[in-house]
């Protein structure tokens, strides 16, 4: 058999399909495998290039696969999906990973570590806790109104709502009861959101790169700990716009013959990360609306002409930029550099 160049596995739970080709790109490898044989297949091959979309237990793959001597590329989903000709199956899906991970344009994921792992698995667990948490609260309020018990807005209430129900009269027995079960799921998720909180902490405070990220007016410890979890390598990006673009905080681009078309943002890339940087620059229009803080003459004049979130996305490109240059220089964040460079503008 020709020598193997590369080959596409399509990964599942427990059947993975092999496309591998030689130096003049022909199919010499169309293999499946069951779980238990893949690592003993490879472990026998030749150091080669493999390439598997970046889903679930890709990157326990990449690592196993690496461990045997193999350089592993990760490719983004969306990206293999034009290369998948007539048909959707097994094969299709690794023959196009195969020709897709050889186009010199194609952009990769960087593999994560089981240690990042764990990190993703913390903000994950608590991004599940809060929503959780929310839906509880959601069921009681819709519930209590249904026997005329209203509350204010806010978390905090749940609990005088909950004690108002006990005591109603008009509320049926079994009504209580079922009330009663669903304030005790909502009180089990406090303390569990208390340590979560607190593991989260603790690692953004034993973490350099999160509690440099943190100095960014518009970033806190949450945005921090995500840009740093989810950022292993910033390099792979040519610029902050680049970045910008993989948070999809640019806008859509409809040009065509010489005429500039620019509509809302994509929307792109990780929607939590976008989300929180989008929350820290609401915070930060608000307190400057509020005669708070120092903010830049930029920040001023994009307020005063831009709709309030609007501009919190505009800051929201502005703060992913900033980020991007702190992770790849190593450097602190200087409040003072956008003056300097506005005021120098001026004079000039």
């Amino acid at each position: 058999m020709d020598k193997i160049t590369r080959i596409g596995i399509d990964t599942s739970k427990s059947v993975f399909v092999l496309h591998g080709v030689n130096a003049a790109d022909e199919p010499v490898l169309r293999k499946k495998l069951r779980r238990r044989q893949m690592l003993d297949f490879f472990r026998i091959m030749e150091p080669t290039r493999i390439g598997l979309e970046a889903c679930g237990a890709a990157h326990y793959w990449a690592r196993e696969l690496m461990a045997l001597g193999h350089a592993v590329m990760l490719l983004p989903p969306q990206y293999v999906k034009p290369y998948v000709q007539r048909g959707k199956n097994d094969a299709a899906d690794a023959s196009a990973i195969c020709e897709a991970m050889s186009r010199p344009r194609m952009r990769f994921v960087p593999g994560k570590t089981a240690e990042q792992q764990a990190a993703l698995m913390l903000m994950g667990v608590r991004e599940q806790l809060i929503a959780r948490r929310t839906q509880l609260a959601n069921m009681i309020r819709g519930y209590a109104a249904e026997f005329g018990i209203t509350a204010a807005r806010g978390l905090d209430k749940i609990e005088l709502l909950l004690a108002r129900i006990a005591m109603a009269a008009d509320v049926p027995e079994l009504a209580k009861e079922l009330f009663a079960t669903l304030g005790e799921q909502y009180g089990e998720l406090r303390p569990k959101l208390r340590s979560i909180d607190a593991q989260l902490l603790a690692w953004h405070r034993h973490n350099e790169l999160s509690r440099r990220l943190a100095q960014v007016p518009a970033i806190g410890p949450i945005g921090a700990t995500l840009l740093a979890m989810k950022v292993p390598d910033p390099r792979a990006f040519r610029t902050g716009r680049d970045f910008a673009a993989w948070l999809g905080l640019t806008p859509k681009d409809h040009s065509t013959a010489g005429k500039q078309r620019l509509g809302v943002i994509t929307r792109a890339g990780d929607e939590a990360l976008r989300s929180t940087l989008v929350s820290g620059a609401t915070a930060v229009i608000q307190q400057v609306s509020k005669a708070r803080g120092n903010p830049s003459p930029w920040l001023i004049a994009l307020i005063k002409r831009k709709p309030p979130k609007l501009a919190a996305v505009a800051l929201a490109n502005k703060t992913a930029r900033i980020a991007w240059k702190l992770m790849v220089s190593g450097e602190p964040y200087d409040c003072n550099h956008g003056a300097a460079s506005h005021t120098v503008g001026n004079a000039a």
